[in-house]
């Protein structure tokens, strides 16, 4: 098994995200990351999805995820073909002592912080899966409150755009 992105581009209305995640779970693959969101074009959506099945599977569910009514198109996102980013919000523990230290890697990570309060201060941090989880892990050592993840979002690099044509 292999995890495999596909992004698929969908018509921006009410149900849609339930039929293609329902596609999915109905032939019991496991989805390990979604992302969705408005496009430059306010009636397409962009679903990001992030899934482990061999490369077989993966055929499979692209050419039924393309069958559903409401699907403009669908690529897979391979490594050398996308370009992919997360965001994390992580409130960790912080005391007057260890601020200074979590503002710190806060830099190098180039992170931010986005909230302080007396006893937490909350981080903003975008990149690569293995970055967030790096930079989480360092984390861990000033106790994490709360940690949410937005899902692997991407997109096609240099000038190959996912376009809204039906059936290509």
């Amino acid at each position: 098994m292999s995890r495999h992105v596909l992004s698929i581009l969908v018509d921006n209305q009410a149900g849609v995200l339930s039929r293609v995640s329902g596609l999915f779970s109905r032939r019991d693959y496991n989805i390990v990351s979604l992302s969705v969101g408005v496009t430059e074009d306010e009636e397409v959506s962009r679903i990001t999805v992030q899934v482990d099945c061999d490369d077989v599977s993966i055929e499979q569910i692209i050419k039924q995820v393309e069958k559903l009514v409401d699907v403009i198109r669908v690529i897979e996102l391979g490594r050398d073909r996308g370009v992919f980013r997360e965001l994390a919000l992580i409130k960790v523990a912080a005391t007057p002592k260890t601020r200074s230290e979590i503002a710190t890697m806060v830099d190098i990570y180039r992170a931010n912080i986005i909230d302080v309060g007396s006893e937490t201060i909350t981080i903003e941090i975008t990149g690569k899966p293995s970055k967030i989880e790096a930079f989480a892990s360092l984390m861990k050592d000033y106790g994490i409150k709360e940690i949410v993840r937005t899902g692997l979002t991407g997109l096609c690099r240099g000038n190959h755009p996912i376009r809204k044509t039906r059936g290509q």
